[in-house]
């Protein structure tokens, strides 16, 4: 699908969940997700999106907790085994329990989660994975992180192209993509393929490089972008770490905004509190910057350059 099949609706409400999940506790992040969802709802939100890993939430204990990335350390496995076992199975019951609350909501969600596989190849491997609820109830889209960056090496392993696209959802066109993957020009390629009106950026924190990197996106994909940010407590370092966790408040600081089709600011960036950010987005603003810039039509020149994604 390309950019001229253009949304049915002009006007969308939007929302980023900047918030901290119940860290390493899958039911209890389930219960708060859940009623972040029916908040957004409430607000008359059609598309809400949640930050990278926040089932059961992001190991930022990698790089900032002494001695944690060394062979054989204990207390890395233990904590390990906490996040292995918090984290969700696709598919799985909390899956389902997602797909039926979005459904019920008539709300697209998209939210990153730890995958852990439960039977068969790769059952020892954690993925670093993006899930897409449609408002009729389904999963439309799971999309694994393509290559995990330096230390989160040691948690999750490398993903697949199958979860490369964007998927319909109640008239509107909406994809993500994960922290480094914005760097990744030919994951991009495939994403603006897809033909996105919405794109949903993950990241551990929006600081200025990952705000850089979003604004290009918007830009470069004549579309707009959810920059999501996590907010992480210091006091969420898993207390097998303690007393050597740092002494500053936040490990993971927010920096959540949303940017339109010409890279602008929509809402600024949002730092260091939880909140629902929400904005009405004018669809329209994609049919006027495509004059200008469309990656994959009059800008492509498929006549000097091929492109080709493998999927699985």
């Amino acid at each position: 699908m390309n950019k001229q099949a253009m949304p049915k609706t002009n006007s969308l409400r939007v929302a980023i969940s900047q918030s901290a999940p119940v860290y390493l506790d899958k039911q209890a992040s389930i219960n708060k997700a859940l009623k972040i969802m029916q908040e957004a709802s409430a607000a008359g939100v059609q598309l809400i999106a949640f930050g990278e890993t926040w089932f059961p939430g992001y190991p930022a204990w990698l790089d900032v907790c002494p001695q944690a990335a060394l062979w054989n350390h204990e207390p890395t496995k233990l904590v390990f085994a906490r996040l292995r076992q918090n984290s969700l199975a696709v598919p799985g019951p909390e899956v389902q329990t997602l797909c039926q609350a979005a459904g019920d909501l008539k709300l697209t969600v998209v939210m990153g989660i730890n995958e852990r596989v439960d039977s068969g190849p790769g059952g020892g491997t954690l993925y670093n994975t993006l899930l897409t609820f449609t408002p009729d109830g389904r999963l439309g889209n799971c999309h694994r992180k393509l290559v995990p960056t330096f230390s989160e090496r040691m948690v999750w392993g490398n993903g697949d192209g199958g979860g490369l696209t964007a998927v319909d959802a109640a008239g509107f066109r909406v994809g993500g993509l994960i922290c480094w993957e914005h760097w990744m020009p030919l994951a991009r390629m495939a994403m603006h393929n897809s033909g996105e009106h919405i794109h949903v950026a993950v990241w551990p924190t929006a600081h200025d490089l990952h705000q850089l990197a979003s604004r290009h996106y918007a830009f470069e994909g004549r579309c707009f972008v959810l920059a999501v940010g996590l907010v992480m407590p210091a006091s969420d370092l898993p207390e097998e770490f303690a007393p050597h966790s740092p002494q500053a408040p936040w490990v993971e600081r927010g920096g959540s905004a949303i940017i339109a089709p010409n890279a602008r600011y929509i809402v600024e960036p949002v730092w260091e509190r939880e909140e629902l950010i929400v904005a009405d987005l004018d669809l329209s603003e994609i049919d006027k910057e495509a004059m200008t810039l469309d990656v994959t039509g009059h800008y492509a020149r498929p006549d000097v350059f091929d492109f080709a994604l493998k999927r699985p």
